[in-house]
């Protein structure tokens, strides 16, 4: 897992630099991909790392399915928020699944760990979840805020108002560590597209329970 906690931001939404990169990521991506088939895609190293964990729970990684919709469908990427869509775009070049918090809505300590049997947590829409056990998760003082099968909870994700974000990189085995770098790298480089005056408070990446 790769974490890289941003400062100082200011997450209202207005036209930005930023607007001008999610468009060349949409570009890119269409030049690169148009020719792959969903078979092809599935067999690229990153997609095939998920792949393997999410059949494990029965689902599909749904960063595959957004790709295909962009070089396929010819979608383009959402506008939510900048916080927002700077991860999502950081996202769909990397392939690298990663969770947006707002991290003042975070109590300590916060905990990297997998789920257990009688898991369970309030999904971003107001769901009551039971999770699965063996899922990636990140929790803190009052509860589990993240899975990567189920996502996000309801109490902590990135608004209007969020001044500091956590950006949590989710990577299970398979995916390599020079790919969850590329991702913190280019959120961070997002961020600045809009905020130039943000502060890099933390940026790490964990391997096995160890920073590396």
């Amino acid at each position: 897992m790769g974490v890289v906690l941003l400062g100082n931001v200011d997450n209202t939404r207005r036209e930005t630099l930023l607007d001008q990169r999610k468009q060349e990521v949409e570009a890119t991506l269409r030049e690169k991909y148009s020719e792959f088939s969903r078979a092809d895609l599935l067999e690229l190293e990153v997609l095939k790392a998920y792949r393997n964990y999410y059949r494990r729970f029965n689902k599909t990684y749904h960063v595959q399915l957004q790709l295909e919709s962009v070089v396929h469908k010819d979608k383009s990427l959402p506008h939510i928020s900048s916080l927002v869509d700077a991860n999502f775009t950081a996202e769909l070049k990397t392939l690298i699944l990663t969770a947006g918090h707002d991290a003042d809505l975070l109590r300590n300590p916060i905990r990297i760990d997998v789920t257990q049997a009688g898991d369970e947590f309030t999904q971003m829409n107001g769901v009551l979840k039971s999770l699965k056990p063996g899922d990636m998760m990140m929790s803190d003082a009052d509860g589990i805020v993240c899975t990567i099968i189920y996502g996000q909870d309801q109490r902590t994700p990135i608004s209007p108002k969020t001044r500091r974000a956590l950006y949590v990189a989710y990577a299970p085995p398979g995916v390599p560590s020079a790919a969850v770098s590329e991702q913190l790298d280019s959120i961070r480089n997002n961020v600045l597209l809009f905020a130039p005056e943000a502060e890099t408070e933390l940026l790490q990446i964990y391997t096995a329970g160890l920073p590396s």
